[in-house]
């Protein structure tokens, strides 16, 4: 008859014997930079009694952001279109429910590789009305060369401490049993967030801006990224003598 195998027997960490021991070490790395991308977000909206004429005004205020926006070249790298929502406002008129009036939105979104022109970029936006504008959101792109450096530091970090954990004991590492990653992204407590420059709205959607007046471009400063990886390692030394 087998006895049954309790779970926590058969996820047991391997061990090691006095002819193969076995060394387990955490190697991490951290690295700070300078961002590559910002994204804003841009909210368009209108609200009429009539849907057809709220339609018409969202779609020709739609229009001209994106225009704006595509006006600055290659400095966009991506731009796209989220959520378009109309909600109908209901009033009780006797026992039947009628709409006082539409409100309709329209969700942008827009990543810039190029900083020069965001201040200008985004006040511009938030100059509309009913505009509502976030951002920006600092970020490194996917690809960026970083998130490979900062794994290959992780990595030489563990390689370096299991030599020194065996320098310890008189003796050297053999093999490498076994790497595992356990996390190369943000670390614990960053805030890649906005700070105080991160979210504002249109003066005229908040009301009390003169439409139209010389409004000076925003001073971003992009705010530093942080990236951690770190990888669980084990190793067989070869036997010491103790």
């Amino acid at each position: 008859m087998t006895t049954p195998q309790h779970p926590a027997e058969s996820t047991a960490l391997p061990y090691g014997t006095p002819d193969t021991p076995r060394l387990a070490v955490r190697g991490e790395a951290h690295l700070e930079a300078a961002p590559e991308i910002a994204r804003i977000t841009v909210t368009l909206t209108a609200r009429d009694t009539d849907r057809t004429r709220l339609l018409t005004n969202l779609t020709r205020r739609n229009t001209a952001t994106l225009d704006l926006i595509r006006a600055q070249g290659d400095a966009v790298e991506h731009l796209e279109t989220g959520t378009l929502t109309l909600t109908p406002h209901l009033t009780k008129r006797g026992r039947a429910d009628h709409v006082r009036h539409y409100q309709g939105h329209i969700h942008l979104t827009a990543e810039l590789g190029d900083f020069d022109v965001l201040g200008e970029l985004t006040t511009r936006l938030a100059d509309q009305d009913l505009t509502r504008v976030e951002g920006p959101w600092w970020d490194l792109r996917p690809t960026s060369p970083l998130h490979r450096e900062v794994r290959r530091r992780a990595v030489h970090d563990a390689v370096t401490r299991a030599r020194e954990y065996a320098e310890a004991l008189g003796t050297t590492v053999a093999h490498l049993v076994e790497i595992a990653d356990i996390g190369a992204d943000a670390p614990a407590g960053a805030d890649w967030r906005p700070t105080a420059a991160g979210g504002f709205r249109s003066a005229a959607f908040a009301g009390g801006a003169v439409k139209g007046a010389d409004v000076p471009p925003l001073d971003l400063e992009p705010q530093r990224q942080y990236v951690n990886a770190a990888v669980h390692a084990r190793f067989t030394l070869v036997p010491p003598r103790l």
